[in-house]
């Protein structure tokens, strides 16, 4: 599949998926808390998102049978939720869920804290969420893709934590996963070079210990080889005119964390 570029509409449609996105994200957040089991989460996103008149993309992807990915603790990506999975005090868990509105996808991820968690865990959670901003400071014309992964991949590795190589980001549009394939880590390859109207969803996976993952029995669900922690932050950009626009982040959560 060939690198699609989005006009100003496209883009205008994107941003409003993101949007809509963002409060489904702001819900579940307020919503998580201990005693909840992982399918009441995805009950959660999958009514808001219909609600919205929108389409939950995850749902039936591939066979995925939810509307959300909810990956607790060494859990990287790609949890199921179940009603036999309770949440539980001092968990970290990764809420990975995308929409489409008017025919344009959003794919966003974070991670959070459920009641009182370690320091070490707040750390990785915040640590993996710099990462992506250190990563899109060179989202903007004329760098390469590689670029990205190295602003990711050095702030994570001088934290002393691993970047998840069996993973990476993705072009999104019309389709949730389109090209390029985006790594987190920096190859030989420098990957393609940005341009105004490219929308990419850039999602570091940064694990404590080791790198290495392998997939439950269950065929999605991807785990850290040494059994640490892992967090995933995930936004879709779209590349303008000399940088990126990040569009499934709200004011409010940009004002937070100190984003322009």
């Amino acid at each position: 599949m060939a690198i699609t570029i989005k006009n100003e509409h496209e883009i205008a449609l994107m941003r409003e998926s993101g949007r809509l996105l963002a409060l489904v994200h702001e819900e579940m957040r307020k919503e998580l808390k201990e005693g909840m089991t992982t399918k009441d989460i995805d009950q959660i996103c999958e009514t808001m998102i219909r609600d919205f008149g929108c389409i939950p993309n995850f749902l039936n992807y591939q066979g995925f049978p939810a509307s959300v990915c909810v990956s607790i603790n060494d859990e990287v990506v790609h949890g199921i939720p179940s009603k036999k999975r309770y949440i539980q005090n001092g968990d970290i868990v990764s809420l990975d869920a995308g929409l489409i509105y008017k025919g344009y996808h959003s794919d966003a991820a974070r991670t959070h804290g459920v009641g009182e968690i370690s320091p070490e865990a707040q750390r990785i959670i915040d640590v993996t969420r710099q990462s992506f901003f250190e990563g899109i400071k060179f989202a903007k014309p004329g760098n390469h893709l590689v670029d990205i992964a190295r602003g990711v991949q050095t702030y994570a590795e001088s934290n002393g934590y691993s970047v998840v190589r069996d993973l990476t980001g993705h072009g999104i549009g019309t389709h949730l996963h389109e090209a390029p394939e985006i790594p987190n880590f920096v190859q030989r390859r420098r990957g393609a070079k940005m341009q105004k109207g490219m929308a990419l969803a850039i999602e570091p996976m940064i694990n404590e210990g080791t790198y290495d993952v392998y997939w439950l029995d269950n065929d999605w669900t991807v785990a850290t080889a040494d059994g640490k922690l892992s967090a995933h932050y995930e936004n879709t950009i779209a590349i303008t005119d000399d940088g990126c626009e990040i569009l499934t982040m709200l004011p409010e959560e940009k004002e937070a964390l100190g984003v322009l």
